[in-house]
C-alpha cells in the first residue's frame, strides 16, 4: 500500500514508522525535511514543499496511492489536503487529524475527509470510560456509515449481567463487536455471557445509542455527550 503523509512532526513520523514495519511504501510532505529529521526514518521517502500546492501534490504523485493523512497541525491545511485528494487526485481513502475538537463538525465527506482523527476527543473519551460504570461512551464516528463505536461498562445492576449474548435484544443496528473482561479481549458469541464490570464494545447508530444505554444500564438516564472542551 502506497501511503502519503502530509506533516513530519510526532504525529506524522509516528504513523509512518508503524506504515514502514509493515512494510507499506510512505511519503512524508513537510516544508522542514532537515538531514537530521529525514534520518530518523530513513526508510520513508520525503518532499520539501507545502502540501497544499497542487504542484506539490501532482510531484507527490498523488494520483497513484491508496491513502493520504493529513496529519499536520494546522487543521486548515488537513482540510484542503483532503478536498484536494479527492477531488483532485481521486485518492481512495483520507485520513484527516483534527487539532481543535471545535473545528470536527467540518471533517466530513463535504471536505473529502473518510476518517476525521480527533486526539481530544478520543483522551476525553477514554477517561469518561475510565471513570463511568454504566455510562455509553461514543470514541469513534463512521461518517461515511453514519454509524459510531461505542463503550459501556456494564454495572452489576444490570438487567443483562448474566444473560447469554444470544438471548439480548440489541436495539436495531447494533453489533456486538468485542468484549473486554479482566484485560482480556473477547471475540463475543451468541453463547457467552455478560458479566458485571464487562467493557462492551458496539457498531451502532447514533439514533439507538440511548436506547441501548438504558437498556444495559437503566439506572444511568443521563446520555454522555462528548462536548468539546473550552480551549
Amino acid at each position: 500500500m502506497r501511503v502519503v503523509i502530509a506533516g513530519a512532526g510526532s504525529v506524522g513520523r509516528s504513523i509512518a514508522r508503524e506504515l514502514l514495519r509493515n512494510d507499506h511504501e510512505v511519503l512524508l510532505i513537510d516544508k522542514d525535511t532537515s538531514a537530521t529529521l529525514m534520518a530518523r526514518l530513513p526508510s520513508a521517502s520525503w518532499l520539501q514543499a507545502d502540501a497544499c500546492e497542487l504542484s506539490t501534490l501532482e510531484e507527490a504523485d498523488l494520483a497513484t496511492c491508496d491513502v493520504v493523512v493529513a496529519a499536520t497541525g494546522d487543521d486548515k491545511v488537513n482540510l484542503v489536503l483532503s478536498l484536494l485528494a479527492k477531488t483532485e487526485f481521486a485518492v481512495p481513502r483520507t485520513v484527516a487529524r483534527v487539532n481543535n475538537p471545535r473545528n470536527e463538525w467540518m471533517f466530513d465527506e463535504s471536505w473529502g475527509v473518510d476518517v476525521p482523527v480527533s486526539t481530544p476527543r478520543l483522551m476525553t473519551a477514554l477517561i469518561e470510560e475510565a471513570v463511568s460504570v454504566g455510562d455509553l461512551v461514543r470514541i469513534f464516528s463512521f461518517h461515511q456509515g453514519k454509524s459510531s463505536m461505542v463503550v459501556l461498562t456494564l454495572p452489576a445492576d444490570s438487567p443483562y449481567a448474566g444473560a447469554r449474548v444470544g438471548d439480548i435484544p440489541f436495539p436495531a443496528d447494533t453489533v456486538l463487536v468485542g468484549i473486554i473482561r479482566e484485560e482480556h479481549p473477547i471475540a463475543p458469541s451468541g453463547d457467552d455471557t455478560l458479566e458485571a464490570h464487562d467493557e462492551l464494545l458496539f457498531l451502532t447508530t447514533p439514533e439507538v445509542e440511548h436506547d441501548l444505554e438504558n437498556m444495559l444500564s437503566p439506572g444511568h438516564t443521563v446520555k454522555r455527550e462528548l462536548d468539546d472542551p473550552e480551549p
